[in-house]
This record gives C-alpha cells, sequence and structure tokens, in this order.
C-alpha cells in the first residue's frame, strides 16, 4: 500500500493502531475501504458513526424519510435542531464533525430493483440497517446476486439478531434461510407498534460495524453463515449455524 498516514492521523487512531492485530497496515486498510449503510434509523446511525469514528475511507448512507421527534430516542445522530430534515443530510453533516477524512455519499432515495445498479457497484461491504422485511429481502437478494459481504441487523422490544453473509463463497446460506414463512409481517420490526429500547438500537449497530471492521482486517472470527441472537432483557446470548436451503426463492432483479 502507498498511502501513508501523516501524524494526525496517526495519534487519531493510536489506540487501534497499537493493538497488534491491527497496527499501521490495517489502519490503512480501514481507510481505503468503502461501506454502503442502508436505512439510517437506530441501527444505522450506529454503524455509520463507529465506522466514521474509526476511519473508514469510503461511507454510502440510504434513506428516504426525514427525522421525527421518536426517532431521537434511539438513532444517535439527530438532535431537536434536526427534525424534518432528511436524515441522510442530518447524518452526513454529524459524521463530517467527526471525521472530516470519510468521504460520505448520501442517497435520499428508496432502495429498489431499479436503482441499486449505481449505488451498489461502488461498495464492498454492504450493511442492512432497515426496518422492514420487503428491503431486507432485496438487499440480501442484490448482495446475492453481486457478491458483497452483508450484515443485516434486526431489533425489536429488547432483542437483537445479526446475520452475516458472504455472497463471494459459494453455496453461502441467506436471511431466506433463516425467515421462510412465505409472508411476515413487519410488525415483527415495528418499533410503532412493538416498541424498542434505545440502548438495543445501539449495541446492535455497534456490533454490525464490528463485524465489518474485522472483515476489513481479515482478523478474529466473523459470524458468516451465522445468526447471533441476542436477549439483553436477560443476557442471553447464542449463535446459530443457518443451512442454505434450496428452495429459498430471491427476487428476480
Amino acid at each position: 500500500m502507498n498511502l501513508k498516514l501523516n501524524k494526525s492521523q496517526i495519534e487519531r487512531f493510536s489506540r487501534q493502531i497499537i493493538l497488534k492485530d491491527i497496527g499501521i497496515l490495517g489502519q490503512k486498510k480501514i481507510i481505503q475501504s468503502e461501506v454502503l449503510v442502508i436505512g439510517m434509523g437506530g441501527l444505522g446511525c450506529s454503524v455509520a458513526e463507529f465506522l466514521t469514528r474509526a476511519g473508514i475511507g469510503g461511507l454510502g448512507i440510504v434513506d428516504p424519510d426525514k427525522v421525527d421527534l421518536s426517532n431521537i430516542h434511539r438513532q444517535s445522530l439527530y438532535d431537536i435542531s434536526d427534525l424534518r430534515k432528511p436524515k441522510v443530510f442530518a447524518a452526513e453533516k454529524k459524521l463530517k464533525k467527526i471525521n472530516i477524512k470519510t468521504k460520505i455519499k448520501s442517497y435520499k432515495i428508496k432502495l429498489n430493483q431499479s436503482n441499486y445498479k449505481k449505488i451498489f457497484d461502488k461498495y464492498d461491504y454492504i450493511v442492512d440497517g432497515s426496518d422492514n422485511f420487503d428491503t431486507k429481502f432485496l438487499i440480501n437478494d442484490i448482495s446475492k446476486k453481486t457478491k458483497k459481504f452483508l450484515v443485516t441487523g434486526a431489533i425489536s422490544k429488547f432483542d437483537g439478531h445479526i446475520f452475516v453473509f458472504d455472497f463471494r463463497i459459494k453455496k453461502t446460506p441467506c436471511i431466506r434461510c433463516f425467515f421462510q414463512e412465505e409472508k411476515i409481517t413487519d410488525n415483527v420490526l415495528n418499533c410503532e407498534y412493538d416498541g424498542i429500547l434505545g440502548t438495543v438500537a445501539g449495541v446492535i449497530g455497534t456490533i454490525q460495524a464490528n463485524e465489518i471492521l474485522k472483515k476489513i482486517l481479515t482478523i478474529g472470527k466473523n459470524l458468516s453463515g451465522y445468526v447471533m441472537i441476542i436477549d439483553l432483557l436477560n443476557l442471553n446470548f447464542r449463535k446459530v449455524k443457518l443451512n442454505k436451503i434450496k428452495n429459498a426463492q430471491d427476487i428476480k432483479i
């Protein structure tokens, strides 16, 4: 790598660089990586914030919505001054204050089968922070088709799920192998309907960011092909292996 870290960068990331599994070489990998975060709610805010603090080189953020008062208790990049502003623009402003070197691209759109191509090609790592199954299945299917590394999060009440899929590896299972019901209601992920403790979003989003960083650095064990199920009310943690289901049907894209 020809990239050289300046004195300011070395100081900023010194607590990461000192780790033997990261070092200068690892920090360069982070700076040269680009990640796409879809959904700038409770999960996406935490993911984007910690990747930016870690020094990620490029960050794409996707969300069509505006900031609502009910968002602020769990969506860490927003405050009262952001009400009614597009989430991606409010988030971009905050993220630039954290690390001006991270190149942020905002997409105020709802991801669909027609517009994904102009976005996905730019990124090797995808984070799903969406809050509905239609979008989760779409992100899954696009990531599978385009052979991306995908980290999906889902939260409800006091519970969280983290899925990791490396679609560059053949015979990798996908989220359809876990949610096999023909029709899943979005009430399962609906904070308005079911409620959510704000800290749960922060915990799950931070783990998603952690999985991305480990993959970039090629260190430790990742959850590829597994789902981690976390009950933060009773402190129960489970890691479940996913088996590829032959009849798991993707959307035709």
